[in-house]
Parts: C-alpha cells; sequence; structure tokens
C-alpha cells in the first residue's frame, strides 16, 4: 500500500470507530456526548495530561531492552515507512480522528457500559483491556496500553471534570507528538 492509500485508509478506519460506537451506544442506551463539554480546566489537564506520556515514550524510546526495540522497529517499518511523507498537518489530522474516535468507544460508550453492569473498578479494568488487546502488535505493547487506557480514564476524573474533552486531547496530542517523533527518527535512519 503506497503512503497516501495508507493514510486514507487509516483515517477511515480511525473515522468508522465513531461509527461503532454510536451503534453500541445505541444498544447500551448510552450517551457518551453527555460527558463531552467545553472546559477551560478540561483543556489545561488534557494539554498538561499529555506531558507524563509523551516523557514515557521518549524514556521508552531510548531503553536498549529488545521487546522496546521490537516495539520500535515494528512502528518504524509499518507507521513510520507510510507516513513519512506526509506533511505534519496530516499527522495531526489522523492523531485527531484517533484521539476523537477511541475515546468515544472506549471511555465514553465501553467504560460506562460496564461500569453500569459491573460497577467503576471492573468497567476501568475490562474496558482497558479490551483497548489493549485492540492494539495487541506485541505482549508488551498491548501491557503499555492497557497502563495508558487507565491513566486516560482516570484523567476524566482530574477536577471532578468527568469530562470526556480530557482524554480525547491527552490521546490526540499524544499520537501527534509521538507520530512526529517516529517520523524524525525515521528519516534520520535514511539519511544515515
Amino acid at each position: 500500500m503506497d503512503s497516501s492509500n495508507f493514510f486514507k485508509t487509516a483515517c477511515w478506519f480511525e473515522a468508522s470507530l465513531i461509527g461503532v460506537a454510536g451503534l453500541l451506544a445505541w444498544i447500551a442506551g448510552i450517551n457518551p456526548l453527555a460527558s463531552l463539554y467545553f472546559s477551560e480546566t478540561a483543556i489545561a489537564i488534557g494539554v498538561l495530561g499529555t506531558v507524563p506520556l509523551f516523557l514515557l515514550y521518549l524514556a521508552l524510546q531510548q531503553l536498549p531492552q529488545k521487546s522496546l526495540l521490537d516495539i520500535k522497529d515494528l512502528l518504524l517499518k509499518t507507521l513510520a515507512a507510510n507516513l513519512y511523507s506526509r506533511h505534519w498537518t496530516d499527522l495531526l489530522w489522523l492523531s485527531c480522528i484517533a484521539g476523537v474516535s477511541e475515546e468515544l468507544l472506549f471511555r465514553g460508550v465501553i467504560q460506562p457500559w460496564l461500569t453500569a453492569a459491573w460497577g467503576f473498578t471492573a468497567g476501568l479494568w475490562i474496558s482497558n483491556i479490551i483497548f489493549g488487546l485492540v492494539h495487541a502488535i506485541t505482549p508488551l505493547y498491548t501491557l503499555l496500553v492497557i497502563v495508558v487506557g487507565i491513566y486516560l480514564s482516570l484523567s476524566m476524573t482530574v477536577a471532578d471534570e468527568n469530562n470526556l474533552l480530557i482524554p480525547i486531547i491527552i490521546h490526540s496530542l499524544y499520537d501527534f507528538l509521538a507520530l512526529f517523533a517516529l517520523m524524525r527518527t525515521y528519516r534520520a535512519s535514511l539519511s544515515s
């Protein structure tokens, strides 16, 4: 698949998750938009909440463990190789689509649905285990995504906001920064 088709397919796939979220919300009788509203506090928490995740990303990129190097290599060969020629605004666009769609689905529908059935702790864990399994490219990556998912879920509770905008901002901004950093690494590998 060429870079243009990969980008379009990735955007369409991520956007289709909004439809999945809508269908599941309808089945469960949940309005995922009920906890999504504009708030300056939510924006500030979202932007600041991105910093620890991105610092963790940068730190993990420096560690020489084989399992981490395998993840880095896989991301370079798949994402970076197919997106390196895209403009930074394309990376931002893809990141925003992923942040909105995945947060609507996992923290806007699946987690509240499971929480209503089995309580907060079960809803938190099960929804984020599903989140990790959907991103399963290696066992360690799956575990890291579960931890990030729990972080995103708990971010909604900061400052009593209960606002889906917080994890949407964190997810979108983190994805953009990580993709941008990955592209820099990939381009540097091409010139060496």
